[in-house]
């Protein structure tokens, strides 16, 4: 039975323009870029139509409590401190990556989020009434005469560290969430249950969610395509990760300490919570095979005598990797089919063929 001319022209179209486990450095770049730009475009759009809130309009303000707990005031005040280095968070990040449609494009777009995250920690801190405006003024400028500087300047190790501090400001205020729901446990936390703060901190750690799913997007797209450099990256990201501007603010122990008293956030958080859910997403199979993993690296011929990676299918599930980034590519495919892109200028997944070489 000859098969069907449309269903052939349709598998030939798909094709890898190289064989698979061949591509070349410049076309798997290609790839990711053309991945991250429709990632971006694709994240835009949910976020314009799920997540449109106003740090002024979106919450009644005039109802937050101002008799909160001292605790409660320094987690707020250490929250608003941290945001307000998102010129530097953003900024940076622009001009490192300005060549990369995708990436430079949705740093403006992850820099418009955060700018609702700063606005909101301010009016938080205005309307608890326990710091004067004009204090609130005097630190805000004390704060900003520093600048934060990127702790890598490479996309790799960025993009997995970016996975990782998400991920933590997530957990922050998820916990927060639970003070002001009245359903934390700690003694001195008892009396601080507010409904306005716990739809303030619930609204921006779906912003973080979406931020980290975002970036743990791009992270396994950087594991598909390039496995070992994207591997040793994030071990040493995990080596030395710390979260950003705590070295800059000057009451940062306090704001520490806070966190540590209400169970907001912790060693152990970051361990269990933090570390190992990240690794986890990204099939890795842990903190301690990751290093080991990274210290076996090698490189050995194949039968045809091209160099191939070999010691990472020991580290992470590769296959489980290449599922995801099927998923994210079918995701993409409906979405430009919805808007008409897929007719013109369609984004395609293309095996790296690493998954079928074990």
């Amino acid at each position: 039975m000859k098969p069907d001319e449309t269903i052939v022209k349709e598998i030939e179209e798909q094709r890898p323009p190289v064989p698979a486990g061949l591509l070349t450095r410049p076309e798997k770049d290609r790839l990711v870029e053309r991945g991250m730009v429709a990632l971006y475009r694709w994240y835009t759009t949910r976020s314009q139509t799920t997540r449109n809130w106003n740090p002024d309009k979106s919450f009644n303000w005039r109802a937050l409590r101002t008799d909160h707990s001292a605790t409660l005031h320094d987690i707020i005040e250490g929250f608003f401190a941290v945001e307000q280095y998102v010129p530097d968070y953003v900024g940076t990040v622009i001009n490192l990556a300005r060549q990369s449609h995708g990436r430079s494009h949705f740093q403006i777009r992850w820099g418009s989020e955060e700018e609702k995250h700063s606005d909101t920690w301010l009016n938080a801190l205005l309307f608890l009434r326990f710091r004067t405006p004009q204090w609130i003024e005097d630190y805000k400028q004390a704060l900003r005469t520093k600048v934060w500087r990127l702790p890598w300047d490479d996309a790799l190790h960025l993009s997995f560290y970016t996975v990782i501090q998400e991920r933590a400001t997530q957990l922050n205020y998820l916990n927060t969430v639970l003070v002001a729901q009245g359903k934390n446990d700690k003694p001195e936390l008892t009396h601080d249950q507010d409904p306005v703060l716990a739809e303030v901190a619930h609204t921006i750690a779906v912003d973080e969610a979406a931020h980290y799913n975002f970036f743990l997007e791009v992270a396994r797209l950087l594991l598909y395509y390039y496995p070992t450099q994207a591997l040793e990256a994030l071990a040493e990201v995990v080596q030395h990760f710390a979260m950003p501007a705590l070295d800059l603010i000057p009451n940062a122990t306090q704001f520490y300490e806070a966190a540590y008293r209400a169970g907001i956030y912790d060693s152990r958080h970051y361990a269990r919570d933090v570390l190992q859910t990240a690794l986890d997403a990204l099939s890795v199979t842990g903190r301690r095979a990751l290093a080991e993993g990274v210290k076996r690296f090698r490189r050995v011929p194949d039968p045809d005598g091209n160099l191939r990676d070999t010691a990472f299918f020991d580290v992470f599930d590769y296959n489980a990797v290449e599922t995801a980034v099927q998923r994210m590519f079918s995701r993409i495919a409906q979405y430009e089919r919805d808007f008409g892109l897929a007719d013109i200028d369609p984004t395609r997944f293309v095996p790296s063929g690493l998954a079928l070489s074990r």
